[in-house]
């Protein structure tokens, strides 16, 4: 087994594994230290069944089930499908999952610490995923800005994301901000946070799934959110993941941002996501 850093400030190949070979302790071990290392870990061309990958991501953590039974696995709730595929005129899974830039489920108050992808289906024109390190991000923003937001908290939420469904048709856009509020109410997190396992300082949020900054006026918001979609997007410090048939992909939720990209018209995509929370939760 060898490892390749893919870029300087993010993500690692693990390349000569195989399933059979990750049930070593020492070739396991190797992962989930790239894993905290680099934030971003790639497995290439490794053959996994469902049940196998809920098996690895039970040696990392606690897998979670997926909120919406509809979209889950057969008999493997842990298994979240990330699919635009219609099988007897029915969606098989979520279609256009995170098609912009985001720290995973940052609008909830204890997110899951890891997300695990299992490329079932992909095409290698399109549908690929971008990802940027949250480290970097606040190494590059200027000092000013990092002195702004010393000891700030941000409103994260789901709200600009959420889609409308059936049972939202007739309600007047206050009836359907208050729905928001209750059924997804804000929480807040610390701007800059410590990785546990580097010690490396980050920026926690992305506009997409951030209300605002605490203290901050209107004025100050929106230079801010613009500042960071510059840094987060900037291509030199992005790392563009272009699928290939049975791709491995774990990662740290709070320090990789990332987006998917759009699949060409067409053409099918199909992965597995697994979300996996520590067995002792980081502290903030």
């Amino acid at each position: 087994m060898d490892r390749i850093d893919l870029t300087p400030f993010i993500g690692a190949e693990l390349t000569g594994v195989t399933y059979e070979d990750l049930q070593r302790d020492d070739v396991f071990d190797e992962l989930v230290t790239a894993l905290h290392q680099r934030e971003l870990v790639i497995i290439r061309g490794i053959e996994v069944t469902p049940r196998q990958q809920v098996d690895l991501a039970v040696r990392i953590g606690r897998p979670i089930p997926f909120v919406l039974e509809q979209y889950r696995y057969p008999e493997l709730p842990e298994i979240m499908i990330s699919s635009n595929e219609v099988r007897d005129n029915k969606s098989i899974g979520v279609a256009r999952v995170g098609n912009f830039w985001h720290q995973d489920s940052s609008f909830v108050a204890k997110p899951a610490e890891y997300t695990m992808l299992h490329g079932v289906n992909v095409p290698q024109t399109s549908g690929h995923t971008l990802f940027a390190s949250a480290v970097d991000v606040y190494d590059r923003l200027p000092d000013d800005w990092k002195k702004k937001i010393d000891d700030r908290k941000a409103w994260h939420t789901v709200a600009k994301r959420l889609r409308i469904r059936s049972e939202h048709v007739g309600l007047s856009t206050a009836e359907y901000r208050a729905w928001i509020e209750e059924k997804h109410p804000k929480v807040e997190h610390p701007l800059v946070r410590q990785d546990p396992f580097t010690k490396q300082t980050y920026l926690y949020g992305a506009p997409e799934y951030m209300d605002s900054v605490q203290g901050f006026d209107a004025n100050e918001n929106e230079a801010f959110f613009t500042l960071l979609d510059s840094l987060i997007q900037d291509p030199d410090h992005v790392y563009t993941h272009r699928w290939t048939p049975d791709d491995l992909v774990v990662w740290k939720t709070s320090t990789t941002l990332h987006a998917a990209t759009d699949v060409e018209p067409g053409v099918a995509r199909t992965v597995h996501r697994v979300s996996i929370e520590a067995e002792q939760p980081w502290a903030e």
